[in-house]
């Protein structure tokens, strides 16, 4: 019965009804023959008629059926092939019948299923890559063989947009010009976009553009292994590279700072052992040096301790109620022997009502008023003079005491002034190093110490005129 059914089936009974209708095409010629030489034959004659109308007739109804049942399916899966050749996936064929045309139907929605569940996992999956390329913190960018643009991420769409807005036309060849203005290759990148498509394997750099270092890292792109282009991942590595040199510059910094006392208490001891000082007051001199030297390393690496406490997080202020004005007092009794000493001048103007701060560290203070005088010492000639002061002041509708430490001595450069409350930083660089020189951390200190306090610290100074540090500590 299946094979009645299936389209092998029915085109042989096709075949069988076409069989028929010769056949009674030629019974009907036969007829015409009989008749022609026979005249008792017309019964015969006309049962020829009868069958030949009777198999032609349902010949030619079964034949228009089959035709049709056969067309169509068939040009229901011609426009359904058309709307996926279109893009549209959602396409299916209705089948009622069991034969070949029915298995055809079922396997092309079959198909459509798995297409579209396929063009589905491959949409998720750029919908995926799109957005982990747009979370990145990192610049990606690709570019096809001839310099154009493919994709790029925010950052990296931006990236190219800020580098091709820079002149860089005068900097480069007629062909790398062209290059960058027909293109999209920015030019701080284009050595490298020429170095990849040009063969090799992969290109690490860094990249100096507009005060900032980008690290780059790119690749050849390849599609059924031809070039394509190029792909880019960048990152910002200023900060990396800043703090890579600070740490650089703090070793050498510290390597130098010790060197030099170390140098002293060597030479000062190798000279007392080998009786070099050959008087009593020679000896105390050289023991003096060394004593003195040994200060000066005890105090580099108290500093540096405090420092790496700060910066750790783990130094720990003690708040009291501070009295200012018995602070400064303090401070100024303890330096004027040494400014006498020095033929400088140190006065000290206070309110007349005492500054009372309510929440403070008062030895944190005063290591911060030293660290300044000490600065100011060291940098103010003989008869000069130094001011300290306090008042009350109003800033913002809130009240500040303000502090101020004024010299008359050397002054700093323009050009020093940004970076005096760095490590190591030294606006002075051709002084020579005293038994008293600066570790160049204490005005790190100093402005880590008023930051926790809630406080800012200003600085004004001119070359040949002096300096002036103010501080403004909350009451």
């Amino acid at each position: 019965m299946k094979f009645f059914t299936s389209i092998v089936g029915k085109l042989w009974l096709t075949i069988i009804a076409l069989v028929v209708i010769v056949l009674s095409i030629l019974g009907m010629f036969l007829l015409d023959y009989i008749d022609q030489n026979f005249s008792n034959s017309s019964a015969v004659k006309n049962l020829f008629y009868i069958t030949g109308a009777i198999g032609f007739s349902m010949t030619t109804l079964f034949a228009l059926f089959l035709s049709t049942r056969i067309t169509r399916p068939l040009i229901q899966l011609k426009e359904g092939a058309e709307m996926i050749a279109q893009g549209e996936y959602t396409k299916r064929i209705a089948y009622t019948s069991s034969d070949e045309l029915g298995d055809l139907a079922r396997s092309f929605n079959h198909m459509a299923d798995e297409l579209q569940r396929l063009i589905d996992a491959l949409k998720h999956e750029k919908e995926l890559l799109s957005s982990i390329l747009s979370s990145m913190s990192d610049a990606v960018v690709s570019f096809d063989a001839d310099g154009n643009l493919i994709t790029a991420n925010p950052q990296g769409q931006r990236l190219v947009e800020e580098w091709k807005a820079i002149e860089w036309d005068d900097e480069l060849g007629k062909e790398a010009a062209d290059l960058v203005s027909g293109g999209t290759v920015p030019k701080p990148m284009l050595a490298l976009f020429e170095s990849v498509v040009s063969g090799t394997p992969e290109h690490i750099s860094k990249l100096n553009v507009l005060n900032t270092v980008w690290s780059v890292v790119m690749t050849p792109l390849y599609s059924d292994n031809k070039l394509r282009g190029a792909v880019a991942v960048l990152r910002d590595v200023t900060e990396e590279n800043k703090l890579d040199k600070l740490r650089n510059d703090f070793v050498a910094n510290v390597s130098h700072e010790l060197r030099t006392p170390l140098s002293m208490v060597q030479g000062y001891s190798e000279a007392l052992l080998d009786g070099i000082a050959a008087t009593p007051e020679e000896q105390r001199a050289h023991v003096q040096v060394i004593h003195e030297e040994s200060l000066r390393m005890g105090r580099l690496v108290q500093d540096l301790l405090d420092l790496a406490k700060m910066q750790s997080g783990h130094f720990e202020l003690f708040y009291t109620t501070v009295n200012i004005n018995d602070l400064l007092q303090r401070v100024e009794r303890k330096y004027l022997p040494i400014t006498k000493n020095r033929g400088i001048e140190l006065s000290l103007t206070l309110p007349e009502e005492p500054l009372i701060m309510s929440r403070g560290d008062d030895d944190r203070l005063e290591q911060v008023l030293t660290n300044l005088l000490d600065n100011a010492i060291r940098h103010t000639p003989e008869g000069k003079r130094i001011m300290l002061s306090a008042e009350e002041t109003i800033l913002d509708d809130q009240h500040w005491i303000k502090l101020v430490v004024a010299d008359e001595g050397h002054g700093i450069s323009e050009q020093d002034l940004p970076y005096v409350f760095e490590r190591f930083y030294k606006a002075d660089k051709a002084r020579t190093r005293d038994i008293n020189g600066g570790t160049g951390l204490g005005l790190a200190i100093v402005k880590y110490f008023i930051d926790a306090h809630g406080g800012q610290v200003d600085l004004t100074s001119k070359v040949g005129e002096g300096t002036t540090f103010t501080i403004y500590l909350p009451m």
